[in-house]
């Protein structure tokens, strides 16, 4: 029950690819699902942009969009990661994965259960563990980030973003009205306070203060108003829009660990 089992990955936002990235490099063959028109912000830390273009690369490691279930075994053979439009696991759990790790981040459980794999984890809330899957890890930033908890829920969703250099809730772009998003600057790109960075159908989207943007959601993306699009780091530090967070590698390392805790057991009782 170790490397290289194929391990299932629901997500590709930065914190599931953040565990896709952890398992692949120790060895194990992984397959990210996704949904069709995936949304993440953090895209240069983040698979799913394998979606629309076919392939995508984070620190290193390329995953690439496969269109069935016959084409997985091709892509680990090359050492890439797999990446599939399956958001039901309908195709995926036929290949009989060892583990499935819901990574959707929905806060609430979209369909991850006890019987998809030997093994089981959902991250952060919306799970509990011994009934919808056999472990969670906690998302939540502060003294328990990355804690596996085998009983019971992670931290309930604070809907508010943790504070960087004073900056919280402001740091975030959000849409100022529905529509299609198009950006003026690109991720990484140096900004300064109440430049405009971009515009959803005509409204402009401002940066909040002096900073890098850190993330941004696909250019022609349509959003309904208030969701978020993108996202200011006042630390001016480009480099970092292009490695794993803190956060996502203490998410990842801690699902690694459970992964391997379960698998001994499961390797015990057998």
């Amino acid at each position: 029950m170790i490397p290289p089992e194929l391990v299932i990955v629901r997500g590709a936002g930065d914190l599931g690819s953040a565990v896709a990235w952890c398992l692949h490099t120790v060895g194990f063959r992984v397959l990210i699902t996704e949904i069709s028109a995936p949304m993440a912000v953090r895209r240069t830390v983040a698979f799913c942009d394998a979606v629309y273009d076919g392939t995508t690369q984070v620190e290193g490691v390329t995953a690439r969009r496969v269109r069935d279930v016959t084409e997985v075994d091709a892509v680990h053979q090359a050492d890439e990661i797999a990446l599939m439009v399956d958001p039901d696991l309908t195709s995926a759990l036929r290949l009989a994965p060892m583990a499935v790790i819901d990574a959707v981040m929905a806060k609430a459980n979209v369909g991850t259960r006890l019987d998809m794999a030997p093994i089981v984890i959902g991250l952060g809330p919306g799970f509990v563990a011994g009934r919808d899957v056999h472990a969670v890890i906690e998302t939540n930033r502060g003294h328990y980030l990355g804690r596996i908890i085998w009983e019971g829920s992670a931290q309930p969703d604070t809907g508010v973003p943790a504070p960087v250099e004073g900056h919280a809730e402001d740091r975030v772009l959000r849409a100022p009205a529905a529509g299609q998003v198009r950006w003026q600057c690109g991720i990484g790109s140096i900004v300064r306070a109440g430049q405009v960075l971009g515009e959803v159908a005509g409204q402009p989207v401002a940066a909040p203060f002096d900073g890098v943007l850190r993330g941004a959601i696909r250019e022609g993306t349509t959003v309904p108003a208030g969701i978020k699009i993108g996202d200011v780091d006042p630390r001016l530090d480009v480099q970092a829009c292009y490695t794993i967070s803190d956060k996502a590698r203490a998410v990842a390392t801690s699902t690694l660990h459970a992964l391997l805790i379960l698998a001994r057991r499961l390797d015990r009782e057998c």
